[in-house]
């Protein structure tokens, strides 16, 4: 009997090993599949940032978003980083103004201009949220050259039901101008947006 309890207590020992392998290879697998070139790039701008906040009291300095408008709209380009220790906590789609798109696949263009419909590079903070054609959104103000018309276009963080959740080989819808995410990743980043006491910095680059 003893022999028997032993061996099954072995066998659940080498399972759950096993099991925990494959979970810390899958996660490796996940870290490694971002793109070296879009890892670099997104730690640029996370300095950036770091730069921009750094002895300002406004802003937070915990966490931040970040865009890669260069990555596809299939896929996950939107980061949620803790920048006290330098990594990405979350991530998920996101879409890019209908008047960005240039008929050329992944090349996209962008503009500052009221009514262009396109998506507005540079770093943003987020401001107060409204109730509006898409339910809860945060208004944002453009930091750069590149976008400080964004208050005046109306370019807010919402969210939109057909903006898929899981990633696909396709793109997805296009916005206004707006970033506009996908419902179930949107409760996520509003409950940081609403728990954070200082302007959360949202960068969008390419």
């Amino acid at each position: 009997m003893k022999r028997i309890v032993f061996s099954l207590l072995v066998i659940i020992i080498v399972i759950f090993g096993a099991v925990t392998l494959l979970d810390s290879l899958s996660k490796k697998t996940e870290i490694h599949s971002f793109d070296k070139k879009a890892e670099h790039k997104l730690y640029k701008r996370v300095e950036a940032v770091k730069k921009l906040i750094a002895g300002n009291s406004k802003y937070n300095n915990k966490t931040a978003f970040f865009i890669d408008m260069k990555i596809s709209s299939g896929k996950n380009r939107f980061f949620v980083y803790d920048l006290q220790n330098d990594k990405i906590i979350d991530r998920g789609l996101v879409a890019h103004g209908s008047g960005s798109e240039t008929g050329k696949k992944n090349k996209l263009k962008f503009s500052n201009v009221n009514n262009s419909l396109c998506t507005a590079l540079g770093k943003y903070y987020i401001g107060y949220s409204y109730n509006g054609d898409f339910g809860k959104a945060y208004k944002l103000y453009g930091l750069d050259k590149t976008n400080d018309n964004a208050f005046l276009r109306n370019i807010v963080l919402h969210k939109y039901r057909k903006v898929p959740y899981e990633e696909q080989d396709e793109p997805i819808c296009n916005s206004y101008g707006c970033p506009m995410v996908n419902e179930k990743y949107y409760s996520r980043i509003e409950k940081l947006i609403d728990r954070s006491d200082k302007r959360i910095v949202l960068d969008i680059y390419y």
